[in-house]
């Protein structure tokens, strides 16, 4: 137990470490683009206060991963369409305070019914619009002005990110993929211990577990467009698409282990439910489940081969196949099917075929 505790111990705080480590980085690319996108726009273009293009650097770079270069589009063309809309309104209706809030909602809504629904465009659009509803009748050139800083900050910040100070797109999906991967294999093991214990309430707190990953998956899905997104627009990674390729053929695996898990989990409590005996070597291949989840990982971050993960998952299948010949009941049949299910799917996530590990698990269970 202890020394169990202290290996969590050092994942956690490794985990901490790379998490530290990327904060520090987009930090960074914000200080530095900020920096370079006023220095531009000051000495450079001559802008006296450019005050807007640093804004605009910035808030491409903390824009979601694998969405700077579609937040720098988005906001210029914001900036276009309120510009647009201000400006036809105010030569039409003039200036003044129900002005101001007329041509603000209207370049909301164009926004909105353009997107139809909130981001960089619509925000764009809308202090735009107050921009130049604002002070264009005491300053001139606010128009021209605010193309310019919009698209130097835009394109200082996509520089920053991609040649200057590109993040790392593994240790992203690494920091990512880390909180599924350990959620799946500490749920499982709890899915085991209560088949073991006969603990139904066990398996229900499991099942919930299962079922509010959709944060921590959403936030996987997001690391994998931000690294597909470093590995096409920065050189220095361009070396790394085909590691974030593999990534995003496992990400597609871990989806549908998502989902059998939690398909297991319920299984499982309804078994503990209805009062069916669990024959002994259910509870040990769920645990074998959960240490090549636990495996695979770790397997993947060294290029493979995957030879523990693979022979855990067949000792899985083997022990549900065991469990299924001792006369399994009808729910505790759907946990080996399941079982058997999410066997062949960690099999494939290792690079096999479809139908050469659906052959694998079948001769693992009926061995």
């Amino acid at each position: 137990m202890a020394a169990r505790a202290r290996r969590r111990g050092g994942e956690a705080g490794r985990l901490r470490l790379r998490l530290f480590t990327i904060i520090l980085l987009v930090a960074a690319q914000c200080g530095l683009a900020a920096t370079l996108s006023w220095g531009l726009a000051h000495d450079v273009l001559g802008r006296p206060a450019p005050i807007f293009a640093p804004s605009a650097a910035v808030g491409t770079i903390v824009a979601a991963l694998g969405q700077r270069a579609l937040r720098t589009a988005e906001m210029m063309l914001g900036v276009g369409l309120g510009l647009l809309v201000s400006d036809l309104l105010i030569r039409s209706i003039g200036f003044g305070p129900w002005q101001i809030g007329l041509v603000v909602m209207l370049s909301i809504a164009v926004a909105l019914l353009m997107t139809g629904r909130s981001g960089a465009l619509v925000a764009q659009a809308g202090s735009t619009a107050v921009l130049i509803a604002t002070f264009s009748h005491v300053e001139q050139g606010l128009e021209w002005q605010r193309i310019v800083d919009a698209g130097v900050g835009g394109a200082v910040g996509l520089v920053v990110v991609a040649l200057l100070l590109p993040i790392n797109p593994m240790r992203i999906l690494e920091r990512a993929v880390a909180p599924v991967a350990a959620t799946l294999h500490t749920q499982l093991r709890e899915v085991a211990h209560a088949l073991a214990q006969r603990d139904p309430e066990r398996a229900v707190r499991a099942l919930d577990r299962f079922g509010g990953m959709e944060p921590d998956v959403t936030r996987m899905h997001e690391a994998l467009a931000g690294a597909e997104e470093v590995t096409t627009i920065a050189p220095a990674r361009w070396k790394r698409r085909t590691d974030v390729e593999h990534y995003r053929h496992g990400i597609q695996h871990i989806d549908r282990m998502t989902l059998g898990c939690q398909a297991l989990a319920r299984w499982a409590a309804t078994t503990l439910q209805y009062g069916e005996p669990v024959p002994e070597e259910l509870p040990a291949a769920v645990e074998r489940l959960a240490a090549a989840i636990q495996l695979l990982p770790r397997e993947a971050r060294t290029g493979g081969p995957f030879d523990k993960t693979r022979a855990a998952v067949l000792d899985c299948a083997r022990l549900a196949g065991q469990g299924y010949q001792r006369g399994a009941k009808p729910f505790a049949d759907a946990l080996v099917i399941q079982l058997r299910t999410l066997a062949s799917d960690l099999l494939r996530s290792t690079g096999y075929e479809p139908a050469t590990a659906n052959q694998m698990v079948r001769e693992a269970a009926t061995s």
